[in-house]
């Protein structure tokens, strides 16, 4: 009965693991444009999260918006921008969530 025991919390302890593997760690950043149709509709501040697909090498392969406020207001500047970004190569595929928050001071 010990041995199972065990095994079952192995098997819990592997896919608790592999849930919270590190994050991909990011080498180059391209802060993205706050956009000119946004400041003249005086749209002064807004964030947009996105998951990144991360291609073996680092490069940043696709991006999809997963949530923005206001809706689709920064979305192509963030996906320019996060197109740019270059993570550390793990020589696998992976994602990332990524958060930008936009404030023009202007």
């Amino acid at each position: 009965m010990q041995v199972s025991k065990f095994f079952a919390f192995a098997a819990a302890l592997a896919l608790a693991l592999s849930a919270h593997a590190a994050a991909p760690k990011v080498v180059k950043k391209v802060p993205p444009e706050f956009p000119r149709e946004a400041a003249q509709k005086g749209i002064s501040n807004g964030s947009v999260k996105a998951e990144v697909a991360i291609d073996p090498d680092g490069k940043v392969s696709k991006v999809t918006v997963l949530e923005a406020e206001p809706k689709r207001v920064f979305d192509k500047a963030v996906t320019a921008a996060l197109m740019e970004w270059k993570y550390e190569g793990s020589g696998e595929k992976q994602t990332a969530e990524v958060k930008l928050v936009f404030r023009n001071e202007d």
